[in-house]
């Protein structure tokens, strides 16, 4: 009986802890971490001539906390994935040059975590054009931010929504100078010079993904992680403008969106605000044309023959 009051216990004050580091985020002037890097500026005292010191911080190390809150890692503190020794300032230079966790090392071989299959999608990856070109130096987090990254596509039911987070993902570097010669050594090429090709080019990037053309799909995964090369991406319009429609493999796979493009029923492609031609097609509605075409054709022979008997 001691011992297992000892264990509630232990996994109370657990739990609150946990809940405690997710709520401190909310209040970042209170966490040991972000009181700094949620700031502009950091405040602390210079031991060596005993003043206190305000200095700009890095725009690349302050955190969205709003963001933080509502990311799949909210429950985590700083420490969990980064060295404690991070609590003391200044921090020591050789920090920064210590590993950080991988995705694997947390979610490898976790049967808990076995329907998201990170294995697979580890594999998958290392075919990609990405890690080709810069192996092992192209982690996860150049794509799905450890601090803020949220599984829209799994949890949101509008499309826009979930095309418009994921293509984010691909233009924080594609679109951004410096993240991207800072991994290709090379300036970025211009988006929309190289998508001149592509008709309604803003209709497209509002709503489809870039990895719509970019991937191989793969029915197994949620999500294609195997990125082509240039030369191979996707350039074929009845790929997805069909009613075989490759969207509902990738886009439109998730259960949360197939209510959208399975039952194909009116009322779901007036709903559907990322309707695409062709691939989105009514029964009703191709009943009622064939309908229309054919009452059409009907009325135009009678008109004929009238005319032609008027006329004798």
């Amino acid at each position: 009986m001691k011992y297992r009051l000892v264990l509630l216990v232990s996994i109370f004050i657990y739990c609150i802890s946990f809940s405690l580091n997710a709520q401190s985020y909310q209040n970042a002037v209170h966490h040991p971490c972000l009181k700094c890097h949620s700031q502009q500026s950091y405040s602390f005292h210079n031991t060596v001539t005993n003043l206190e010191m305000k200095r700009l911080m890095n725009p690349y190390y302050i955190l969205d906390t709003v963001a933080m809150t509502s990311g799949v890692h909210k429950q985590f503190d700083c420490t969990d994935c980064h060295s404690s020794e991070y609590g003391t300032y200044p921090h020591q230079a050789n920090l920064k040059l210590e590993p950080l966790s991988t995705c694997l090392d947390c979610h490898g071989g976790d049967a808990s975590f076995a329907k998201y299959q990170f294995e697979r999608i580890d594999e998958e990856f290392k075919k990609s054009v990405h890690y080709k070109a810069y192996g092992d130096n192209f982690t996860c987090t150049k794509c799905h931010s450890q601090h803020t990254y949220r599984a829209t596509a799994r949890t949101s039911d509008n499309v826009l929504e979930i095309v418009d987070y994921s293509n984010k993902m691909c233009l924080s570097c594609h679109n951004d100078m410096k993240k991207y010669k800072l991994v290709s050594g090379h300036d970025n090429p211009k988006l929309v010079q190289i998508h001149e090709w592509l008709p309604n080019q803003e209709l497209h990037f509002q709503h489809v993904r870039c990895i719509e053309c970019h991937t191989e799909v793969v029915d197994s995964l949620m999500v294609s992680h195997d990125i082509l090369p240039k030369e191979k991406a996707l350039r074929k319009c009845v790929e997805c403008h069909s009613a075989n429609s490759r969207l509902k493999a990738s886009l439109y796979k998730y259960q949360n969106l197939q209510k959208r493009s399975e039952k194909g029923d009116l009322n779901t492609v007036l709903a559907n605000e990322s309707y695409v031609i062709g691939s989105h097609q009514s029964p009703i509605l191709k009943l009622a044309s064939i309908i229309i075409f054919i009452l059409t054709l009907v009325g135009i022979v009678i008109h004929s023959v009238f005319r032609i008997l008027k006329k004798k």
